[in-house]
């Protein structure tokens, strides 16, 4: 235990000021809430009022949103696998070739869903 004793005190040092900010805060800043406190803050407008069930975004969010996941792991799968190319050999491009093409059918899906095309 003593090679993390050093770990577990600064924990409990983190935790203990944690712990008093907030009961300062709570015991020596004002408590005068009113209704403007609890509204939501849109830049200074006031908050238009939402739907019931929070309405229905665009299907194009959601199609640049998984473009950008797929394409975001593209990159993370490519580094380590350029960086070791020469370790792995012919199974290694084989594989990388075939998940490449994986993430163009995936490209190819969202450009024909128009999630290239911003209006």
């Amino acid at each position: 235990m003593s090679p993390y004793l050093g770990i577990v005190i600064l924990l409990a040092i983190a935790s203990g000021f944690v712990a008093l900010t907030i009961l300062t805060s709570v015991l020596v800043g004002p408590g005068r809430y009113n209704r403007a406190k609890y509204d939501s803050y849109e830049c200074g407008i006031e908050p238009t009022p939402q739907p019931i069930g929070g309405g229905r975004f665009p299907v194009k969010y959601y199609i640049t949103a998984m473009l950008f996941i797929v394409f975001d792991i593209e990159i993370v799968f490519l580094y380590p696998w350029a960086v070791a190319f020469d370790l792995m050999g012919t199974f290694a491009l084989v594989e990388m070739i075939l998940f490449i093409g994986t993430v163009f059918i995936a490209y190819f899906y969202v450009l024909r869903r128009g999630g290239l095309d911003w209006d």
